[in-house]
Formats: C-alpha cells, structure tokens, sequence
C-alpha cells in the first residue's frame, strides 16, 4: 500500500501511539502490570454510582434513551447541553456566553487536532503559520497533530529547584517572541505532563501578548477549573472572546464517551462546527445526556469540589511521600511539584542513558510509565533536560502505585551508576 503524505505522518510510531499500544496490551495481558502511564482517571465509587444513577433514568425514560442512541445531534451538539454549558457559565461565573459559544467534539483531542490544522499551516497567501507552546514540556497528545511538525514551536521553560529533590517550571516571557508567523499560544492549565498550574498572573500575561498580537490564546483544561478542578492551587477561571477554552468530560469519570467541549467565540465555534460535519456529521450523544442534569443544577461543581478534587488531593500528597521514601539516598531525583492533574512528573539528574532506556528497563518488570522525550516537541535548541524525565500517573490503586515506584527507584538507581 502506497500511503500519502498524511497516510505517512499518521501511521508513523508516535508517543501517543506508543502510550495508548501500551496501555491496551497492558490491560489485555494476563500478568500483573502497574499501569503508571496513560491517563485514565480512577475509578471512583461514589462518581460512578451517579453515572449508574443517570444510566437508569434515562433506561427508564424511553423517550430519552431513543432519541439518546436513534438521533444525530447538530454539528455543535445537542442543544440543551450547549445551552446548559452556556447557563452553568453565566451563573457561577458570569461569562458572557450563550450556546452560540460553545462547541461539542469527540473528545478534546479531536478538538485540538481541529484547532490546531484550522490555525496553522500553509495559508493561500503563501505564509505558514505555527502553533506556539511557552511551557515546555506540553501535553504529548499535541505533538503529531499537525500535518508538518514546523507547525510547532515549543518555549523552553525556566526551571526553578526549589530544593534538593523539588522543582518548578515557569514560562520564561524573556524567551517569548511573537513574530507574524505565530497562529496562537496554546498552554493545558494544569500542564499536563507536569501537575504545573499557571498562576492567574501569568494567564493573564500570556492572554495580554496574545491579544496585542492579534492571535488567540488556547487553554486546554481537561484537568482544570470549573470542573474536574483537579487542582490543588489557587487558580480562577478565565473566559474572554479571545480566549478558546478546551473542557471536557473524561477526568470526571467519563473518559470513554469521548465529549469535549470548546468556549470560544462564534467565529471559532463555526470554524469547528463546520470541521465537525465533515469528520464526523455529528458527536456521541451519550455524554452529553448523561451530565444535562448535573449541569443545569450545578451538581457537577459539587461533584468535582467535594469528591474529585480531594480524592487526587490526597493520592498527589501520598504518592510525593513514597517517592521521598524509596528514592532518598538510592536515586538522585527531584519530583515537579504538585498543583493539579493525576500526574507527576519525575527527573533523574546524571542519568546514564535517557528515559528511553528506563521505559525499557521498566517495561520488562512490567511497569508501564511514558518516557519525557515526546512531551518535549518543536524546541528549537538541545536541552538535555528531556531525556532525564518520566510522566507517572498516581490515579491507580495505592498498592500499585507504591510498587511501581519501588521498581522505578531500583532501575533508575541501576542506571545511574
């Protein structure tokens, strides 16, 4: 088979590809595996008693359970959950929002694979546009999304050692040039890989230079505030017309059905809508209903404040103390701090070799963890730094996740003698 161009770019191994291949495998096979990668959110018994709830109800009601599975939805999604998002904006945050402004995707990946080829690229003037990312390292969903990887141009982060084994990435606005051939800032609040939380300051620093460039500035806040608001830092919401804002519904409990949500202005809405139609007529229906209610009487915010934010509250907290534990004295390391997401982000200083090595090393023991060389995408400059860096996700049973880590601290010491 003779692939295009396209067919080459989106066949090739990839770091997503690579951690969503290990994920299945891992869940298939029949040995103990401790699944430290990926990003499924847990399992959380009183969320799911609420999805088990709404799955009944909507059983129960056939009228809604038909037009549920039987009925496309519009190219920007169901109606009364667009004007549900639109409502739940206005009241508890005063957003000057109507469903005009807002966009359903198969999942947020989706949305940002649109974003981004709708933004950047080679334009009918004949200039080429790129995607700006100033926290290095970014989300690795994002880097083969793009046609041309010159499309994506990644900042190197200022990284502060707040001590010996914690440390803290900050956007260095000293490096930050918009030039005219950048299409938008693209920043994940909290960053995903690193747990970082952009602080209100700098979010509005970053909105500040995207405006005086003309060009809009995208948020993506799978993990963020309103909701799941897995984060453990001050953080408010920001919303304004030049802002495209990327929610969705996986890191509530809700990851299978796929429903992202976009806030934007309606031109952006329409630029997706019409993507939309053309990849796929219409969205999944199923998460859309399934949260209608939890919308419009704001249970969702409860949901995420009361039980979703403490629970990776408390796991974040537990999990920095096992690292301490078991790595003091055997590896050296320094840990991101934590301030939202179920992640952690590990860096082991004078590594002999790179993460690479140690994902292999790892994976024969059966741990599955994702190497930090693919969320360090677009850089222009070396920085050894990439390859000393591993993503842990601590959302799985506590028994697991302490021994993942015990075979991480013996294979990174191995490896660093």
């Amino acid at each position: 088979m003779q692939l295009s161009l396209f067919g080459e770019k989106f066949t090739q191994q990839s770091g997503i590809l690579r951690l969503m291949d290990d994920m299945g495998r891992a869940l298939a096979g029949s040995e103990k595996k401790y699944m430290l990668g990926g990003g499924n959110p847990a399992h959380l018994p009183e969320i799911n008693a609420v999805w088990r709830e709404r799955m009944e109800e909507i059983l129960r009601n056939h009228d809604e359970f038909e037009r549920m599975v039987a009925n496309y939805d519009t190219p920007r999604g169901r109606q009364r959950f667009l004007e549900a998002v639109a409502a739940l904006l206005n009241r508890e945050f005063g957003w000057p929002v109507t469903e005009k402004n807002i966009a359903v995707t198969n999942g947020s990946q989706t949305a940002f694979f649109m974003l981004f080829n709708l933004l950047a690229g080679p334009a009918r003037d004949g200039t080429r546009r790129r995607i700006l990312f100033p926290l290095m390292p970014e989300y690795i969903g994002y880097a083969d999304q793009s046609l041309d990887p010159a499309d994506f141009v990644g900042i190197r982060s200022a990284l502060e050692e707040l001590d010996d084994h914690t440390y803290k990435y900050h956007v260095d606005f000293e490096r930050l040039e918009i030039g005219p051939d950048i299409a938008a800032i693209c920043v994940s609040r909290p960053t995903n890989p690193t747990g970082n939380v952009l602080t209100d300051a700098e979010l509005l620093k970053l909105d500040n230079i995207a405006r005086n460039a003309g060009i809009p500035l995208i948020i993506d806040n799978a993990y963020g505030t309103p909701f799941p608001n897995i984060i453990f830092t001050d953080a408010t919401p920001v919303w304004n017309e030049n802002i495209i804002l990327g929610m969705s519904l996986s890191k509530i409990g809700l990851p299978a059905v796929r429903t992202g949500i976009l806030i934007a202005s309606e031109e952006v809405i329409h630029a997706v809508s019409s993507s939309n139609a053309i990849l796929s007529l219409a969205n999944s229906s199923l998460g859309q209903v399934i949260t209608e209610p939890l919308l419009e009487n704001s249970e969702i915010l409860t949901l995420s404040n009361r039980v979703i934010k403490p629970f990776y509250e408390e796991k974040s907290r537990k999990t920095v103390a096992w690292i301490h534990e078991l790595f003091d004295g055997r590896v050296e390391y320094a840990v991101h701090v934590s301030e939202g997401s179920l992640f952690l982000w590990l860096w082991f200083k004078n590594l002999k070799g790179t993460t690479i090595d140690l994902y292999h090393a790892l994976s024969r023991r059966h741990v599955i963890v994702v190497p930090g060389t693919y969320f360090f995408f677009g850089l222009e400059e070396e920085w050894p730094h990439r390859d000393e860096c591993i993503r842990i996700n601590y959302a799985m049973a506590d028994k697991d996740v302490y021994r993942g880590l015990e075979i991480i601290a013996d294979e990174a010491a191995r490896l660093q003698r």
